[in-house]
């Protein structure tokens, strides 16, 4: 790599005569003349106090700062919008979340051009201001990084016998559904409730946020390692210094976003992905990501992958360990070694200066850890993700099959036109065993913004006798935690016209894993028929945000990003 002058960009905003107001303005509020005439590195924080994930980021931030000025640099922080998608789950809010991922690129893009940062870190700790970061970083293309703010600590349950249980918030989400079916009292309830969530971090398994971190070091533009540190650990401080020191380094070497994010680099992060049965939102978030670099990518990629790569990583939703566990194993250069040696990982550069491959071979693998599996003991043979296609689906849907042993299900169609409508149903004990619950026209636009079902599918694991025989599809998405035989990310969605739109209440539906297919048992003449009476309902939103989001956004098979 070549040497730059690393304060290319911030020349225009601080240097000569003509700057001297603008040198003024940021002398008010505490810069030297001397911090002024160092490279600025913007760090992007989406700290809020709602909720545990991104509730710590000033601590990251502070000691991210000092490894920026440690390294020759100025750091300038500013914050940005975030949505826990744990606390909206179940709510009109929860709409917000997938809005939310736009907007954060969005702002995080306009605070960066304004400023004309030198180099960027984005400090993120939550499902969608991950995705969002990297699409930011992908289209500035200014050295930069995304640091994850780390996964929280598994919670202790007491037990009857004394001894305690690990436990993480999908425990609460399955305990709603049990305490509806009666199977637990409100004192057991409150128990869940108050072990679940010991302090800051990420939700603990390998859901969506744990899923995009470790795919983010995959992707090569967070740290492999640092950034997989847990949000408490006391190793978090260094490692966040770290940070801060590694992207002078980026800056004075021009290593841009657009030199390691590569059609081969998402591969690899698919690839992790699918070994460690991560979460379904994966799918639409790399799409997204792909497409913010003209990539072309499909969920007929992740298939393929998923097809070839064994599924080895025993984590929390279809297993037993969380994300703590993972990286106490030897974290994602265990996976990233597993992989190469399968030669399933291209050697593409990351944004420590050393690519994958160099990466992998750093691995310092606990003994005997039961996290990370070798290839001749997989969890599965195949992937976590599965995508079906059919009468259903033409354009596509994404199961998570790490948690579940059903591969094929068929049953009739219970058809609700909100998730609400359908969480109504399971607490009041309308759903039947072997079921096909259909929620839809919570899609992109028809939300808009793609809902998490949470609610309801953890509302049915939670009671028993419905647990392993009903099956889930929607036009709307799965939280990573989900677990059963569900369907996401239905396309076309209900609001365009799509075939989900044409179920009726007590239609035969098929889920067929071995040939990719998600079929309505009705005959293509009356699904057509069906589809030209159907007329789109009203939006729900006419202004704002929402209505703006609504009119802009793509199918999630194309990633669900506005234009």
């Amino acid at each position: 790599m070549s040497i730059v002058d690393p304060k290319q960009h911030s020349k225009v905003l601080t240097e000569g005569p003509s700057r001297a107001a603008a040198r003024s303005y940021l002398r008010g509020v505490g810069f030297s003349k001397e911090d002024l005439h160092k490279p600025i590195i913007g760090i992007a924080n989406t700290w809020t106090e709602i909720g545990p994930c991104n509730f710590h980021l000033r601590q990251v931030a502070e000691a991210v700062k000092q490894g920026v000025r440690e390294a020759g640099g100025t750091p300038m922080e500013f914050n940005t919008v975030t949505i826990s998608d744990g606390i909206t789950m179940g709510t009109e809010g929860m709409k917000a979340s997938l809005i939310s991922r736009e907007i954060i690129a969005d702002s995080i893009e306009l605070v960066t051009r304004g400023n004309s940062f030198d180099g960027l870190i984005c400090i993120a700790g939550c499902d969608k201001n991950m995705p969002a970061a990297i699409m930011a970083l992908a289209r500035l293309d200014i050295p930069g990084l995304m640091l994850y703010g780390g996964s929280i600590a598994p919670g202790h349950l007491p037990q009857s016998d004394g001894t305690t249980k690990d436990i993480t918030i999908l425990n609460v989400f399955e305990a709603i559904g049990s305490h509806a079916a009666g199977k637990i009292n409100d004192a057991q309830l409150e128990a869940v409730e108050a072990a679940a969530c010991p302090g800051p971090g990420a939700c603990g398994g390998q859901f969506t946020a744990n899923t995009m971190a470790m795919a983010a070091e995959f992707l090569g533009i967070s740290p492999i390692q640092l950034t997989g540190v847990p949000a408490m650990s006391p190793e978090k401080a260094n490692a966040s210094r770290e940070a801060g020191k590694l992207v002078m380094h980026l800056a004075k070497n021009d290593l841009r976003p657009t030199k390691i994010l590569t059609r081969q680099s998402i591969e690899n992060a698919i690839a992790a992905v699918c070994a460690s049965g991560g979460s379904t939102n994966a799918v639409l978030h790399l799409i997204a990501i792909a497409s913010e670099l003209d990539i072309p990518l499909s969920m007929d990629d992740f298939d393929k992958i998923s097809e070839r790569t064994p599924f080895i990583c025993d984590l929390s939703p279809g297993g037993k360990y969380v994300a703590k566990d993972y990286q106490d194993a030897g974290g994602s250069r265990v996976l990233a070694k597993r992989l190469m040696e399968r030669g399933a990982l291209h050697d593409t550069i990351t944004v420590t200066g050393k690519t994958l491959h160099e990466e992998a071979k750093l691995a310092q693998e606990t003994p005997n850890q039961p996290v990370i599996h070798n290839w001749d003991k997989p969890l599965k043979p195949t992937g976590g993700l599965v995508i079906l296609k059919g009468n259903l689906a033409p354009e596509g849907c994404v199961i998570k099959v790490a948690g579940h042993e059903r591969i094929n299900h068929t049953g009739p169609a219970r058809v609700f036109d909100s998730e609400d409508a359908c969480f109504a149903a399971v607490e009041a004990g309308k759903i039947n065993p072997s079921d096909v619950l259909v929620i839809r026209y919570e899609g992109p636009k028809g939300g808009p913004g793609m809902r998490e079902m949470l609610a309801v599918t953890a509302a049915i694991k939670g009671i028993p006798e419905l647990s392993e025989t009903v099956a889930l599809l929607t036009d709307g998405r799965f939280s990573g935690a989900t677990r059963g035989l569900m369907a996401g990310h239905v396309a076309p969605e209900a609001q365009l016209g799509g075939p989900i739109a044409a179920v009726r209440e007590g239609d035969k539906i098929t889920f067929d894993i071995p040939n990719r297919e998600l079929r309505l048992e009705v005959p293509a003449e009356e699904i057509a028929a069906r589809l030209k009476s159907w007329k789109a309902p009203e939006p729900r939103y006419k202004r704002g945000v929402f209505a703006k989001y609504a009119n802009s956004v793509s199918s999630a098979s194309e990633g669900a990003v506005t234009t």
